[in-house]
């Protein structure tokens, strides 16, 4: 395969919730962007929206329903924003983009993206964190379901993967990463689930490089890498960030990760997780920063 063969998912459905905010609209932002300045190794891809049996394969019925339909409004607004009849095929549109990058990226042992986030704040019955339903958990079991004995979750988020752990911590076939720098979601890691909690900025990178070596692949070499590519670690970012983490770092960031799985031969699905346009950060700055991790993965699409 070439680069160019590498897809990305993303539908205009990923933007349909009337609250206008960054997890809400930096989709468009990307995609808008690709279009103007193409990146090779992205090609853009609608995916499937999940049905509601994908869905309560990971989350409660009943918060599933309020989602859908708006009722209990407290717990269809429990991710932080208001709810809209646009919400519901948004999440659907978004998360199975998680689903169809981590599908992709195992049936050709390769790489894949989705412009969505990994939302992984999302607990089994309510939303928090401007996170609905958790696409992380979400593309972990489509991918089980495929046929993967091992899942590692890369979750370089500035946030802790709470959710996440909630819903997939007690499966032995999965696994975890989480380098943070902010404490929201903190959980209590243990055995195959890390979580470094970083407050110095010198510390960040050599941290997640200390990690990827203690896990080089051998027999048990995971079958999918899902990495949840946050770009709130970012300083000028209002929403997480830490003074001192600069776009260059980020950038020496993605080249790990990608090229940690290139080294490894371990096919790699992608999201985009936080990432905030705050007065100091600007939009094309935020956009600029995802797009690194675009670059990159493009990258490693060749070797792999």
């Amino acid at each position: 395969m070439t680069a160019s063969e590498m897809p990305l998912y993303y539908s205009a459905d990923y933007t349909l919730g009337a609250h206008g905010f960054d997890t809400t609209r930096k989709a468009a932002w990307v995609a808008d962007s690709l279009a103007d300045r193409p990146i090779a190794g992205a090609n853009l891809v609608a995916p499937e929206p999940l049905t509601v049996e994908q869905l309560t394969d990971v989350h409660d019925p009943n918060y599933v329903d309020a989602v859908r339909t708006g009722v209990p409004r407290f717990l269809a607004e429990s991710q932080g924003f208001p709810w809209d009849p646009g919400l519901w095929q948004m999440v659907i549109a978004s998360n199975g983009g998680a689903v169809a990058a981590a599908r992709s990226a195992l049936a050709t042992r390769s790489v894949a993206g989705s412009l969505s986030s990994g939302l992984h704040h999302a607990k089994r019955s309510h939303g928090t964190g401007f996170c609905t339903f958790n696409g992380l958990a979400l593309a972990v079991r489509a991918a089980q379901q495929a046929g993967a004995e091992r899942v590692l979750i890369i979750d370089l988020d500035a946030h802790c993967g709470g959710g996440t752990h909630e819903l997939l911590a007690q499966d032995p076939r999965v696994s975890q990463l989480d380098v943070a720098v902010n404490p929201f979601d903190f959980y209590s890691a243990s055995g195959d689930w890390t979580l470094d909690l970083v407050d110095d900025p010198a510390r960040y990178l050599p941290t997640i490089e200390r990690r990827l070596r203690e896990r080089a692949p051998g027999r048990d070499a995971p079958d999918l890498v899902l990495y949840n590519a946050g770009m709130d670690p970012f300083e000028d970012c209002a929403i997480g960030g830490l003074r001192g983490i600069t776009a260059e770092m980020l950038i020496r960031r993605e080249r790990l990760v990608f090229d940690w799985c290139r080294e490894a031969s371990v096919p790699v699905a992608f999201v985009l997780a936080g990432g905030y346009a705050a007065a100091q950060a600007a939009q094309a700055q935020l956009v600029g920063l995802h797009r690194a991790t675009i670059e990159a993965a493009g990258g490693a699409f060749v070797d792999l």
